[in-house]
């Protein structure tokens, strides 16, 4: 399977406005995050996993022509916001295009989005989305893809495993199931806002912490705001975890 980062900042995105931090004026292009998303691709199948609110810049910077579903983790703008832009494969592909998440983000999109889901004028079109709840391992083009519920603050969200690789944005608490489905990765995609704590997200030393007990080959580090500096940051990690970057593109 292949893995692109398609945004690797959190919902302010990296730099932030109006911000004139070492971070956000930095010329390593390590340091310029889009809001999260990724990219998943087996057997020619593109699955996008959240459409986040810089979808369009990411599908032209990767020429993602074509999608076959997409995963959504929660309902937040960051992570959501580019739903619009999908109705572009709607046009290219004259079909449906099958999206999955659990039940309580596919309500959450139906009143976010609610013109796709009413009968109203089409204009220049609307997404056609085929929503599809799920909430226990479930097979998606001949791979099993398992939701792994997390804690975002009070709300409940999903990571997803699929085979040795798992993808667990937006969290601060673990489920002691969910903890166990996150064993024998060869590959973790984790949580790591910032060094300081917060409410909603893992800090860094917290996700270093957990990816101690964890123990997957590889970790990568997400939704990092403008308090990670990459080539800083990344010379005080272990071996084995690596800042992840917009465009960053590994093979599982």
């Amino acid at each position: 399977m292949k893995v692109t980062f398609l945004g690797t900042g959190t919902s302010t995105g990296v730099p932030v406005i109006g911000c004139s931090c070492r971070v956000c004026v930095s010329d390593d292009p390590r340091n310029r995050r889009l809001r999260p998303s990724i990219l998943l691709e087996w057997d020619a199948r593109k699955i996008l996993v959240d459409s986040s609110s810089d979808f369009r810049q990411q599908a032209l910077r990767h020429r993602i022509d074509h999608l076959d579903a997409v995963l959504y983790t929660h309902c937040h703008a960051d992570h959501v916001m580019g739903l619009d832009d999908l109705r572009i494969y709607n046009f290219r592909q004259r079909a449906d295009l099958p999206v999955y998440g659990s039940a309580g983000t596919l309500e959450d999109l139906r009143r976010t989005f609610w013109y796709a889901f009413a009968d109203t004028q089409e204009g220049g079109g609307k997404p056609r989305l085929d929503l599809r709840a799920v909430g226990v391992p479930f097979d998606l083009f001949g791979v099993q893809v398992v939701p792994v519920p997390l804690w975002h603050g009070d709300l409940e969200v999903f990571g997803y495993r699929i085979g040795s690789f798992a993808y667990c944005t937006d969290c601060n608490r673990i489920p002691p199931a969910s903890l166990r489905t996150l064993e024998g990765l060869e590959v973790l995609v984790m949580d790591a806002l910032r060094p300081t704590p917060h409410p909603t997200h893992f800090s860094l030393p917290e996700t270093l912490a957990l990816l101690a007990d964890l123990k997957p080959k590889l970790a990568y580090l997400v939704h990092m705001s403008h308090d990670i500096e990459h080539r800083t940051t990344e010379e005080t990690l272990p071996p084995s975890i690596h800042l992840a970057y917009d465009g960053l593109v590994l093979e599982t």
